[in-house]
C-alpha cells in the first residue's frame, strides 16, 4: 500500500548521497532568503497582525522580521513569505515549490523541539522527496484542474518531515497524512493574490499540526492517500502509483529542484532571459507586436493583461515582457507595484500574443518582436538560467540572498548566515542560525 511504503521510507530512510544532502542544504538556504526578502510584504504584515489576537506563547521566530510567533503561526507565516515573490524553489518536472511549506515547518518544530542540524536536513529532504514524488503521481492533471499544487502535495511532505522530527512510528505518520488531508486546499484562482500564498502557509502549519495530533494519539483515515476518496483518487482519474513509491532511496526527486533568478512564475524564465537579451541587443524602434511561443502551461498561467499590483505581476507575461524589454531589468522592484503603474509598460501589454508549441519545456520558449518599420528581432530559449540545464551556483544562490537581505534594507550579517546554512549539518541546534534572521 502507498501510505506503508512512504512511511517506511520515511521512519527508516536509506543515507542520504552527497548529492541529495547538497541539494538539501540549497533548497534551505534559498528558501531562508526568500523568506526574508518577503517578510516585509503587506500579505505579510496581515497574517502578522492576527498574532495578538489567535497566537499562543511567542516562541519562535518570524524570519526577517521583529516579532515572535507560536510554532503553528510560524510555520504559517515563514511558509508564506518564503513563497509570496514567486522566487523560492521549483521542481521542474512538476512546478511545484517543495521548500516553503516543508521548510517553514520542520525549522518551527526545530524551534519549539531542539535538534541537531544533521536531523533537521534529512528530514527536510525526505519531506520535500515525498511531496515532489505526490506531484509526479497526480502531474499534470491535478495541475491542470487548477489545484495549487504546491499547497495540496506540500503539506503531506510537511507532516512526515515533522513526524520524522518528532520519530513518530509508522502508523502514527499515517494518522498524520490523515490530518494533512483533512487541512488541504489551494487553488490556482488565486495565484496573483494575497491568498495563494495563504494557502501555502496553511501547507506548512497544516502539516506541522497534523505531525504534533498524530504524537498525541489523535487519530485518522487507514488510508489517506490511497483510499477510495482518499487524496490520489480525490485528485486524478489515474495516479501514477509507481512515480510516488517506485525506486524510493535510489530516485531521488530533489535533484531535480530547481531554483530561480528572477521572482515570478517559472514559467516566465526563459521569456524574461530572451526579452533582456533583446534589450542587451538594442531594440531601435517602436514595438507594434510581441510573439511568445511556448508550452501551453505559459498560456493558460501568465496571460494576464492589464495587472494593477505587482502581486499579480509575477504571474503576468505582459508585464514581465514589457518591463524586461524596456528597462532591462527582471529583478525584485521589476515585479512591484511601482514598476506595474509605469504608463509606458502597461501601453506594451496589448500587443502581446501567444502561440503555444506542446513540444516545448517549461524552461523553453521564443520570443518575436515586430517593430512599426516592419524589421522583426527573435531570441529563443532552450534551456533557461535557474533550470536543469544552467542551474544556479551555490554563488548565484549566496548573492541571491544577499540581494534579498538588502531589499528589504535589513542590518543582516549575510556572510554568517550563509555559511550557518551552508554548515547547518554539523549544527548541535538546528535552529541556532535563526537568530540571525531576526529584525531586532
Amino acid at each position: 500500500m502507498t501510505e506503508v511504503a512512504l512511511t517506511r521510507f520515511v521512519t527508516d530512510p536509506p543515507p542520504l548521497p552527497e548529492d541529495v544532502r547538497a541539494a538539501g542544504r540549497r533548497s534551505l538556504l534559498n528558501m531562508v532568503g526568500c523568506a526574508i526578502g518577503g517578510a516585509g510584504e503587506a500579505a505579510v504584515d496581515h497574517l502578522a497582525a492576527l498574532l495578538p489576537a489567535f497566537g499562543g506563547p511567542a516562541t519562535c521566530t518570524l524570519i526577517g522580521r521583529r516579532e515572535r510567533a507560536d510554532a503553528l503561526w510560524a510555520a504559517h507565516i515563514n511558509a508564506a513569505a518564503a513563497n509570496i515573490f514567486d522566487y523560492d524553489d521549483t521542481h521542474i518536472p512538476t512546478v511545484i515549490h517543495p521548500s516553503a511549506p516543508v521548510g517553514a515547518a520542520v525549522l518551527a518544530l526545530a524551534e519549539l523541539r531542539p535538534v541537531s542540524g544533521a536531523a533537521l536536513l534529512e528530514a527536510f529532504v525526505l519531506g520535500v522527496e515525498v511531496t515532489c514524488r505526490l506531484g509526479l503521481a497526480l502531474h499534470p492533471g491535478h495541475y491542470t484542474r487548477g489545484w495549487h499544487i504546491t499547497s495540496t502535495c506540500g503539506a503531506f511532505g510537511a507532516a512526515l518531515a515533522c513526524g520524522r522530527l518528532l520519530g513518530l512510528t509508522a502508523a502514527q505518520m499515517v494518522d498524520a497524512l490523515g490530518h494533512a488531508l483533512a487541512q488541504n486546499g489551494g487553488s490556482v484562482e488565486t495565484l496573483g493574490t494575497m491568498s495563494k500564498s495563504l494557502s501555502v502557509g496553511q501547507a506548512a502549519r497544516a502539516g506541522l499540526m497534523g505531525a504534533l495530533l498524530a504524537e498525541q494519539g489523535f487519530t485518522g483515515p487507514a488510508a489517506p492517500l490511497s483510499g477510495e476518496r482518499g487524496f490520489l483518487r480525490l485528485h486524478s482519474d489515474a495516479p501514477d502509483t509507481d512515480a510516488l513509491t517506485g525506486d524510493l532511496g535510489t530516485r531521488w526527486e530533489i535533484l531535480k529542484n530547481t531554483f530561480k533568478p528572477y521572482p515570478c512564475g517559472v514559467v516566465l524564465n526563459p521569456v524574461l532571459e530572451a526579452c533582456l537579451a533583446l534589450h542587451a541587443k538594442g531594440i531601435k524602434g517602436e514595438i507594434a507586436a510581441v510573439e511568445l511561443t511556448g508550452p501551453p502551461l505559459l498560456r493558460q498561467r501568465t496571460d494576464r493583461p492589464g495587472v494593477t499590483s505587482g502581486r499579480q505581476s509575477q504571474v503576468s507575461a505582459q508585464h514581465g515582457v514589457a518591463v524586461a524589454l524596456l528597462k532591462g531589468r527582471a529583478d525584485l522592484w521589476a515585479f512591484s507595484d511601482a514598476a506595474v503603474a509605469l504608463p509606458e509598460l502597461r501601453a506594451l501589454g496589448p500587443k502581446l500574443s501567444f502561440r503555444d508549441n506542446p513540444a516545448r519545456s517549461v524552461e523553453s520558449a521564443e520570443v518575436r518582436v515586430t517593430l512599426t518599420d516592419g524589421r522583426v528581432l527573435s531570441q529563443r530559449v532552450e534551456a533557461a538560467k535557474g533550470g536543469l540545464t544552467h542551474p544556479m551556483s551555490d554563488d548565484n544562490l549566496a548573492d541571491k540572498l544577499c540581494g534579498q537581505i538588502a531589499w528589504r534594507g535589513l542590518p543582516f550579517q549575510a556572510a554568517a548566515l550563509i555559511h550557518a546554512l551552508t554548515d547547518i549539518e554539523n549544527a548541535p541546534d538546528a535552529a541556532t542560525f535563526l537568530s540571525l534572521t531576526r529584525a531586532e
